[in-house]
């Protein structure tokens, strides 16, 4: 299936579990007053993206003076693709990594780390480049927002069922009025939100791996550079936030013991991200499941 399709379906899933939640906890009002916050939440995160991002990453921007070729070779990339330049960051980080932010392409920004520098030829950091303009022109950072705003207003609405006491003293207003069903809608619904959300994190993953292949024309590239970080990944253990975890071209948490089964994972398994880039699959006659 066809990855923009499949987020559209994934965010479709969300929306469904949050009008389920007010059908079914009888709440409208703390439904919506739990849609506002997390809509001015995550809408404060989106807007000033770029800043949170930089500032947790310990950044500084750099220019064609104190690094030309990084520089050059985001100038290409973004004439190839008709976007605006964005501005360009280098994080101390000593792990392998890079990641995009800003609200739209032109409040961009492209940082990578240290480590990624010393360790990549000047061609897989073409293809890396590549992967993070994709999240740019793929709005990768508006269809996240979106996503974490409605799975964290569920899980705010399942909080405020619990405490707020819509399984005792609301439940007679629940459409259904069976409070076993509310309890376990509680329960399983943020998790069933946070599957799904995962869920979009990986499939734009792909598709900024498709689209950066189809952009420099070879899926060699980021597939070599992925090799190299998934495997810098499990040796160096990266000082990322959590939250700061699903910015990142590969996940910087790999090497710490922290769970990662595909369901709860940001990022796809980098093997098959490989696989595929090295099948071409990244192809306009390829169907990209």
């Amino acid at each position: 299936m066809n990855n923009t399709i499949k987020t559209g379906l994934l965010l479709g899933g969300l929306v469904g579990l949050i009008l389920a939640a007010g059908q079914l906890l009888g709440g409208s009002t703390g439904l919506t007053f739990a849609v506002i916050i997390s809509v001015v939440m995550v809408g404060y995160s989106y807007w000033f993206s770029d800043k949170l991002a930089i500032k947790s990453a310990k950044a500084i921007e750099v220019g064609p003076e104190q690094l030309p070729e990084y520089y050059r070779i985001m100038q290409e990339l973004t004439h190839q693709a008709d976007l605006p330049m964005p501005r360009l960051y280098v994080s101390p980080e000593q792990q392998p990594n890079a990641f995009a932010t800003g609200r739209n392409p032109k409040n961009a920004a492209v940082c990578v780390t240290e480590g990624l520098l010393k360790t990549l030829s000047w061609d897989e950091v073409r293809g890396v480049l590549a992967h993070e303009l994709a999240h740019v022109n793929n709005r990768d950072i508006l269809i996240g927002s979106v996503a974490a705003a409605i799975a964290t207003a569920i899980s705010y609405a399942a909080n405020m069922a619990v405490w707020g006491g819509a399984l005792g003293g609301n439940r007679r207003q629940s459409n259904d009025g069976n409070p076993i069903i509310a309890l376990a809608f509680v329960i399983l619904a943020p998790m069933a939100a946070g599957v799904i959300q995962m869920a979009v994190s990986r499939s734009r993953e792909y598709e900024a791996d498709r689209t950066a292949a189809r952009l420099i024309g070879d899926g060699e590239p980021l597939a070599s550079a992925l090799e190299k970080l998934h495997g810098y990944s499990q040796q160096v253990v990266s000082d990322v936030p959590i939250p700061q975890a699903s910015h990142y071209i590969i996940n910087p948490l790999a090497g710490r013991r922290v769970s990662n089964a595909n369901l709860f994972s940001t990022h796809p398994p980098a093997e098959e991200r490989i696989r595929r880039l090295r099948a071409g699959e990244w192809r306009e006659d390829q169907l990209i499941s």
